[in-house]
């Protein structure tokens, strides 16, 4: 795309305290789509891998030891090599990096931040955190983040619903969504569905609030009259849930993959005939696109997800998948039983479900608009320079 700056001449680092070095939207989104269009782009964040990888510069400061050492040491040396890389754009990913950020604006750098999620809502569902602390705490994060934010050059948020938030204290906010990238998920082959119907497939992050216990009470009802296994990978936010489930009678029907990598899930993606999304009626959820969800339709599978006004306009739209009551596991383990007895309808949903990501809900269209909103930040940034020198 022709772009009204010269990228090879500016350098771009991105930092994170809390994400792994080849995260899915920083390295393999952002930071890969920025080097591809030419710009010299770094990567610096609290793990141990170093090195180059896929055009990218990764620097690791090494491994934080809990959260007191990534709120003091850690960021005081996230800020140190930052300010030593002499970046013409610094791109922070998490809210505790928002005070590097103010540091590095307060010495005149151009500073985003990159909002991934809505972190005062996610409080509320922060089981770690006693209850009656998380409305106070609610609140107090949502002033704080406001407040420093406001401060940053720009702001990238990964939803419609994150930019409509924070442009009360910015009018420089674009939304990148995190779509998948299609060549990611290669076009379903030529199969036999009816192949599929022994499997049903969640992975990502797992908790009570994400529909873990609904999920596998589905799974125990259908057995009465159906053998379909779920295909479970990710990790569990609260350890001690991992070993509660693995002890219950309902455990049988889940195949525990534990944490893959992403090429990984391509033949659990392959071999299921559906995909779960059954998140809680939380504040954070509701307004949320989860981004298994688009993969599943880039898969070409039909997708099984909470019935949220906004999660209702996607599916139903592109006409792939049902929507349930994500507390009712009766409604779940219907909804999979169709799909199972009814595969050629299950196929169709899963190619209208790929022809929508093909469409519309692809990263191809979101790199654009970053490059683009990266172009306009430095273009602007290098007439103010000009002006300043001739005045």
């Amino acid at each position: 795309m022709p772009l009204s700056i010269d990228p090879k001449q500016y350098r771009i680092v991105h930092l994170t305290s809390a994400h792994p070095p080849l995260d899915g939207r920083i390295y393999n989104k952002e930071c890969r789509s920025l080097a591809r269009a030419g710009f010299d782009v770094s990567l610096i964040g609290n793990f141990e891998l170093n090195g180059w990888f896929g055009g990218v510069r990764v620097q690791g400061t090494g491994q934080h030891h809990g959260r007191g050492q990534r709120f003091t040491t850690k960021l005081i040396q996230i800020f140190r090599e930052a300010f030593r890389s002499n970046a013409d754009i610094y791109h922070v990913h998490d809210p505790d990096l928002l005070l590097v950020g103010l540091a590095l604006r307060a010495a005149g750098r151009t500073v985003i931040y990159d909002i991934h999620e809505d972190l005062p809502t996610k409080i509320l569902i922060k089981m770690y955190l006693p209850r009656y602390m998380r409305k106070p705490l609610q609140w107090i994060v949502e002033r704080i983040e406001g407040i420093l934010a406001g401060r940053m050059s720009a702001l990238v948020a990964a939803t419609p619903a994150l930019k409509d938030r924070f442009l009360a204290v910015h009018e420089k906010v674009i939304t990148v969504n995190n779509f998948p990238i299609l060549d990611e998920f290669a076009r379903p082959a030529a199969v036999d569905w009816e192949t599929r119907a022994g499997s049903v497939v969640y992975y990502g992050g797992i908790s009570e609030a994400r529909g873990i216990v609904e999920m596998l009470a589905a799974m125990d009802l259908i057995s009465k009259t159906l053998e379909i296994k779920l295909e479970l990978a990710g990790w569990f936010y609260v350890k001690s849930l991992l070993e509660t489930l693995s002890t219950t009678s309902q455990w049988r029907h889940a195949c525990w993959h534990g944490e893959l990598r992403r090429e990984d899930l391509t033949p659990l993606l392959a071999r299921s005939f559906a995909g779960l999304v059954i998140l809680h009626p939380e504040k954070t959820f509701i307004a949320s696109q989860p981004t298994k969800l688009f993969e599943y339709m880039a898969a070409g599978i039909p997708v099984i997800a909470s019935d949220f006004p906004l999660w209702r306009q996607f599916v139903q739209e592109a006409e792939c998948g049902i929507l349930v009551d994500p507390l009712k596991p009766e409604a779940i383990a219907r909804a999979i039983e169709y799909l199972a007895l009814n595969p050629h309808e299950a196929e169709a949903m899963g190619q209208r479900g790929r022809e929508a990501v093909e469409r519309c809900f692809n990263w191809a269209n979101e790199e654009r608009a970053l490059i683009t909103f990266y172009s306009s930040l430095l273009a602007a940034r290098r007439v103010a320079d000009t002006e300043a020198v001739t005045t």
